[in-house]
């Protein structure tokens, strides 16, 4: 099978080239983890009853250009409060309570993980949150407090392109037709900001089946 680019994708693979009952997900980018982030994550599922997903939630810095410390200790999760946050709350208000809907840091058992449909790209976390709602509500899922969480804060540009998924993917698990339309952008360059470069950023609306559907056994 092809492989396609996309964070979405590499999850997806990842539940064949793993055996365990559980999965935990931890972002790549992360500065000085914490060593408990993993067992945190999976101790729900080991001790609370019907629970499937754990998502985790944290307070976010965000890399700023003040001299005086560079970090501002909160304002990190742009695209969460900015887009997913909103429209959970216009489309799917029952999972309001979810602090991070977005996190990358999460834990499930296979058994869901491979029941799963996986959306491309950035719109993987929305689409297994929705889908885990959808399917056996709220109290299939919980949260953890992983303390603080750092990682690399990525400029507009490219938070646009992946809030441009989001949506695309929040929408069609709603039920609500997207255009498939990618996001273009007009970056300034030049000696004074003055020329602009346009540049489109796709978007995808094709899922990843439930591996259980590739691989039965």
């Amino acid at each position: 099978m092809p492989v396609r680019p996309g964070k979405g994708e590499a999850l997806w693979r990842s539940l064949a080239a793993t055996s365990g009952d559980i999965v935990v997900f931890i972002d790549s980018d992360l500065i000085n983890p914490h060593p408990l982030f993993v067992p945190w994550l999976v101790g729900p599922l080991l001790t609370g009853e019907g629970i499937q997903l754990v998502k985790s939630f944290y307070r976010r810095p965000l890399q700023v250009s003040d001299v005086t410390s560079g970090v501002c200790a909160t304002g990190g999760g742009r695209v969460t409060e900015l887009v997913a946050r909103p429209l959970l709350a216009a489309l799917r208000p029952e999972l309001g309570c979810v602090l991070q809907p977005l996190s990358g840091e999460y834990a499930a058992s296979r058994e869901l993980l491979t029941s799963l449909p996986f959306a491309p790209g950035y719109g993987v976390e929305i689409g297994l949150l929705i889908d885990t709602f959808d399917r056996l509500g709220l109290d299939a899922i919980a949260q953890v407090n992983l303390g603080v969480r750092a990682h690399r804060n990525r400029p507009l540009d490219e938070l646009g392109a992946m809030s441009r998924q989001v949506i695309a993917t929040l929408l069609s698990r709603c039920g609500i037709p997207d255009s498939g339309v990618g996001l273009t952008q007009f970056l300034p360059g030049g000696p004074d900001d003055s020329d602009y470069t346009r540049h489109t950023w796709p978007v995808s609306l094709v899922d990843r089946p439930p591996m259980k559907v590739m691989r039965p056994r």
